[in-house]
């Protein structure tokens, strides 16, 4: 009984426990090698962790992380600004409503004939999609900002740096972290896809590759790395943000 409570308190285990149950349950029902066993998938995926594997797994995160890298250098500044500046905000909004239901990912032959075939047409195509949610988190977190609290702190002299400081960035934060969880998730997705051109590194080209050759194995050790991935850096937002916005968790 101790057990099973201390899984049910460990989210983590909880759901890893629940998605293997389902995966094997569908494993034993199929009864194809389409579907293989969690454990031979397991056993797989550390057997190609350390040489072939890793290799992938790093190329898609380092593009990842550029991405996201430049989201948030260009997406919270922009945020902040029209965020505080009614004027641009009805310049710029509405060009952003425009432009953010756009499917980006059509665009990726453009990228690649502008930027060449390397890395700086996918992390492109990412940067186009998730910076969007960054500027448009950023601002709503701006405009939530009651207006007396903004009246508080110019009354009592508190410098424009200070209000950033102390108002603005504490408001804004909790915003720009729940961007970032849904930005990850899309810039994965995005990367798969940009992935299966014109590369030969990155967790996306292992998995396709790995189905054109008909190894499902194989294939499904990439899908456990990428998953592994997701999970590893949705933990590391978790962690951030307990450090740089504990307030949030004192509820």
């Amino acid at each position: 009984m101790k057990i099973v409570e201390r899984i049910l308190k460990n989210k983590t285990l909880y759901g890893i426990i629940i998605v293997v149950i389902m995966w094997y349950v569908l494993h034993i029902s199929i009864e194809s090698s389409v579907i293989p066993s969690p454990y031979n998938t397991v056993k797989r995926f550390a057997h190609l962790i350390p040489e072939v594997l890793s290799v992938h797994l790093l190329a898609s995160l380092g593009r990842i992380m550029i991405a996201i890298a430049i989201s948030i250098i260009i997406g919270v500044p922009l945020g902040l600004w029209i965020g505080m500046n009614k004027k641009a905000d009805s310049i710029i909004s509405p060009v952003i409503y425009i432009l953010y239901p756009l499917p980006k990912i059509a665009f990726l032959p453009v990228f690649m004939i502008l930027l060449g075939i390397g890395n700086t047409a996918k992390v492109t195509l990412i940067v186009t999609i998730i910076i969007f949610q960054m500027l448009i988190g950023v601002r709503d977190g701006v405009k939530e900002i009651p207006k007396e609290l903004f009246y508080s702190v110019i009354s009592m002299g508190v410098s424009r740096a200070g209000m950033y400081k102390h108002l603005i960035m504490p408001a804004v934060l909790p915003r720009l972290f729940s961007a970032l969880r849904l930005s990850l998730g899309i810039s994965i997705s995005t990367l798969f896809f940009a992935e299966n051109f014109a590369t030969t590194y990155g967790i996306g080209y292992y998995i396709m590759n790995a189905w054109i050759m008909v190894d499902y194995l194989d294939m499904f050790a990439g899908i456990l790395g990428l998953s592994l991935l997701g999970l590893m850096l949705l933990r590391f937002l978790d962690f951030l943000e307990r450090k740089l916005c504990p307030w949030v968790f004192l509820k």
